[in-house]
């Protein structure tokens, strides 16, 4: 990767790895082995548009500071994208922005679904921890009742 194009041909300038790194540190503290990865799908383009290096950019701030980060980076640098820029998620095997145009069965089956996230492992794990507890003291009450 050598040159960042902006809007045209004659805008390009050179990649300078620093001020990408200073960029996204703005946002969240992303370490320059992370950027180096992240930009090595890029390194064999000659010339890239800027509006890559901000999709790589809100990736690894994802990863390494939070969603509000990520947003408010793109927001700053959308710009370069030269038009509205829908985010995908993928909900119940679908590619969608958002559930405005899905009629009344799919958004019942969407609402219907099992959401999942490290939160509810991290629940499960504690029901399960106060649950074995439970029976481990009713065990002990019931073999206290059964030696009197």
């Amino acid at each position: 990767m050598k040159n960042i194009l902006y809007f045209e041909p004659s805008d390009a300038t050179k990649f300078d790895f620093e001020r990408y790194e200073k960029s996204l540190n703005k946002y969240a503290k992303v370490p320059a082995d992370a950027i180096r990865e992240g930009l090595k799908e890029l390194e064999n383009f000659e010339n890239l548009h800027v509006s890559r290096l901000v999709e790589t950019g809100v990736q690894l701030i994802e990863a390494f500071g939070d969603e509000q980060s990520a947003k408010q980076y793109y927001e700053d640098h959308q710009q370069y994208f030269g038009g509205q820029f829908e985010r995908l998620r993928r909900i119940t095997g679908y590619l969608v922005g958002t559930l405005d145009r899905w009629n009344d069965a799919k958004r019942a089956e969407e609402h219907e679904r099992v959401k999942h996230s490290v939160n509810s492992c991290v629940d499960d794990l504690v029901r399960a921890a106060k649950l074995q507890d439970q029976a481990l003291a009713y065990n002990a009450a019931y073999a206290g009742k059964m030696s009197e």
